[in-house]
């Protein structure tokens, strides 16, 4: 785990690159120990992974007692699988919770569409306190972003204090903050309109959080609204 401030904490899961994952700990209004204030989970990693989860929250000083919530940005079993850890509300984009219930079906002939059809199956989130996520959702200190592309439904959160947790919307890749590639996504085209819309919308971040790579704690505003403009 890395501490990237007095209220945020990144998890490393997964296994070794390029099946690396992060989830993060968002932690507001604690009273000396870490686990007495309001404490927020951003997705969960794989449901097994080299260093578990609930090892990486210890170590960050948490229990999954602790959590309050889980926030998930997306539907992918890297981001999704340890949902089940947590007795909790978990908030999912409207989008995938239609897609992980089966009131909506992604096409046959997509490559990601068919890959979600068959998993859906075996990780239903059936057993998840689960709600679906609107943008422009308040929840708990968090604005929701609606983001597609990557996911039908997927959806970055960020904090008042201007921490954005992007999922995969953006990952770091060699110091840059980047796009995901095509074969992961559903519509790269529809992707670069969410970073262009997320860059005009979000506010003022002071750090963005990806579900790959390494965090951007310094010049994150820059950096998003650099990317945008290139997009």
């Amino acid at each position: 785990m890395e501490r990237l401030g007095v209220d945020t904490t990144r998890l490393e899961l997964g296994w070794r690159e390029p099946v690396v994952v992060n989830a993060y700990v968002h932690e507001t209004d604690r009273d000396g120990a870490r686990g007495t204030g309001d404490v927020t989970l951003v997705d969960t990693g794989l449901r097994f992974n080299r260093r578990s989860l609930p090892a990486e929250l210890r170590a960050a000083g948490y229990e999954t007692g602790d959590v309050d919530r889980v926030l998930l940005t997306h539907y992918d079993l890297d981001h999704v699988g340890g949902v089940c850890r947590f007795d909790c509300p978990v908030y999912l984009g409207a989008r995938d919770v239609a897609l992980v219930r089966g009131s909506w079906d992604p096409p046959l002939v997509h490559h990601k569409g068919l890959f979600h059809r068959a998993v859906r199956r075996l990780v239903d989130l059936s057993d998840a306190d689960l709600r679906p996520v609107e943008g422009g959702d308040r929840i708990a200190g968090f604005t929701a972003h609606h983001t597609p592309g990557h996911n039908p439904g997927h959806t970055a959160y960020v904090h008042d204090d201007g921490t954005a947790f992007v999922g995969d919307l953006l990952w770091e890749t060699d110091g840059e903050l980047t796009t995901p590639f095509w074969g992961d996504s559903y519509d790269m085209r529809e992707l670069r309109r969410s970073v262009r819309r997320f860059a005009d919308s979000a506010g003022e971040v002071s750090a963005i959080c990806p579900g790959h790579g390494v965090p951007f704690v310094r010049n994150a505003d820059a950096r998003l609204r650099s990317l945008a403009d290139r997009l």
